[in-house]
């Protein structure tokens, strides 16, 4: 099995939500401090160049990889995506199940100010302070939807594909 968290830019909640699904981050839904969200790794350090490119993170506890992907505003990435697994396992005997979880209902409006202003403007002495307040603001959220993730995952059907929009966590 596959996750694959996906949002706008692909290094703010989504390289939250891989933190907390490889356990990198406390397991509860405690704020996170200052430290903690920027020691996260690609934590606001993905460029434009990243976009639509398919980061591993990790595996996670159960021997499944963890990806992420910024998808800009093209909400066709991910069914496209979804039909290209459902081609490779019809040409190729492809069996791996693939689980998209959409983390961007999860974003602050500081989280997306800092985001344009550090990764947009490169204005870091203003963006930075406005992402990790939105992050402390979602990390709840964040770990709440990484936990109904990856139980979705473990409860998961014959579906060869799962796209999860996680539009309860607005």
């Amino acid at each position: 099995m596959m996750y694959i968290y996906n949002d706008f830019g692909g290094t703010h909640t989504t390289s939250l939500a891989a933190a907390y699904h490889l356990k990198q981050l406390p397991q509860s839904e405690r704020r996170l401090t200052s430290e903690e969200i920027l020691n996260v790794k690609y934590f606001n350090q993905l460029t434009k160049r990243d976009f639509g490119k398919l980061i591993f993170r990790g595996i996670d506890e159960d021997g499944h990889s963890v990806y992420t992907i910024g998808r800009k505003r093209n909400k066709y990435v991910v069914p496209a995506m979804k039909e290209l697994t459902l081609l490779l396992e019809e040409k190729f005997q492809f069996n791996e199940q693939i689980i998209f979880s959409n983390t961007s209902p999860t974003v602050p409006i500081a989280l997306s100010l800092g985001g344009f202003f550090s990764r947009g403007l490169k204005i870091d002495f203003i963006g930075v302070p406005l992402l990790v307040l939105g992050a402390k603001q979602c990390c709840d959220n964040i770990f709440r939807l990484v936990e109904n993730t990856k139980q979705i995952g473990k409860a998961a059907s014959k579906q060869k594909v799962i796209i999860i929009e996680n539009e309860n966590y607005k």
